[in-house]
Order: structure tokens, then sequence, then C-alpha cells
């Protein structure tokens, strides 16, 4: 099975952070983005970020900065769709989102989720853990996505779809279950304790 290729999404504006850039919080003496990248990029067969306003302050990250074509800061489904045009530029028929802001997901994210769109036209996966309260808890900024459904996400922000899961429950989309060992591996940083919490989760990292 073809790698994808892979995006970051970094499209949000962090309010709980107090705004800026999330993936440049540090932990461990490295950016959030760092880490992002360390483990998406072995999984891969290429990688943008999706972000907005000025595209030279990620410069030095040496990544192609996909903007969102929808205004207006409508979601992560804005940034996945600026994804799929970028792999449909690409010749790509697949990409796989991860958030900026969540150090610790899975290191075999994209052969999971590819493992579960399987027998699927195109195959459309969320990732999932387990949830003591509701059974299973959808992440759905960490996804395997079709470009051949890149149309019709278009045209469902256009009629105003932003929550994920609804648009992909209207593709039969399938959901990649992960173990939850010490903490949930898509755990990340909305706040300033967050932060402080995944600094303490590094460390602890054999």
């Amino acid at each position: 099975m073809n790698a994808p290729l892979g995006v970051i999404l970094a499209g949000g504006q962090a309010r709980r952070m107090g705004g800026g850039d999330k993936g440049r919080l540090r932990i461990g003496g490295r950016t959030l983005l760092a880490h992002v990248i360390d483990r998406l990029t072995p999984q891969v067969a290429g990688l943008a970020l999706n972000a907005n306003g000025d595209p030279s302050r990620f410069a030095d990250l040496g990544l192609p900065v996909l903007a969102d074509s929808i205004d207006g800061f409508v979601g992560p489904l804005a940034g996945v769709l600026a994804g799929l045009d970028w792999a449909a530029e690409q010749g790509t028929d697949s990409i796989v989102t991860a958030a900026a802001d969540t150090p610790f997901f899975p290191c075999d994210l994209v052969p999971r989720l590819q493992l579960a769109g399987e027998g699927m036209t195109h195959p459309l996966v969320l990732a999932a853990t387990p949830d003591p309260e509701r059974g299973q808890a959808r992440h759905p900024t960490f996804g395997l996505w079709p470009v051949a459904l890149r149309d019709d996400l278009r045209a469902a922000l256009g009629d105003g779809l932003r929550k994920v899961v609804l648009w992909t429950d209207r593709h039969n989309g399938q959901l990649a279950q992960f173990p939850v060992d010490r903490f949930d591996p898509f755990f990340n940083v909305n706040t300033p304790e967050d932060l402080a919490r995944a600094e303490a989760l590094l460390e602890e990292q054999p």
C-alpha cells in the first residue's frame, strides 16, 4: 500500500493559549511542531503544514505551507481540504492529517489508519481510542482522507458544515482503534496546564 502524503493541521487560532502558533510552544527544549514532524515524517511520502497568515514565519521548517481556501477559521475540515487540494496537485490519492499540538500520537498512525480503510473504494478513516464514559473517543484531526472526495468536502463546507464527524459519517467513515496505556496518545495541548502536563509526560517517556 502506497504511503500517503502527510498534512500537519496548524490553522487554528489557539485562543486558550492566548493566541499565536501553538506548535511553536516547547517541551523538552523542542517545539511541539518538531515532535509532530519527527513522528509523522517516517510514515508519509511527503509533508506539508496547514497554517493561515504569513507563511514566511514557518520558513525554517522547509515545508510547503497550505492556507485554508475557506475564509473565517472554520475548523479542521478547511485544513483537510487544503491538504487534499495539495495532494491532488502532487498526483497522490490520499493524505493523513495530524494536529500540530499533539506530540505523542502513535508512530504506527498511518499503517493502522490504512488497515482500517481496507476494502473501501475511497478509504476515509478517523483515529479513535477507548473512552470510559462514551465507549470511544474519535480524534477528528487524525485521519486518512481520500482526494476523490475533495469536491464533496468543498461543497459541504460551502453549505456551512463544520463538524468533522458529520461529514465522515455521511461517507461511511471508519474508525481505527488505538490502545491507551498511561495516557491517551492523542492528548493535545490546549491550555498552559496541558503544556505543563506534556512536559511531564515527555520526561516519563522511555
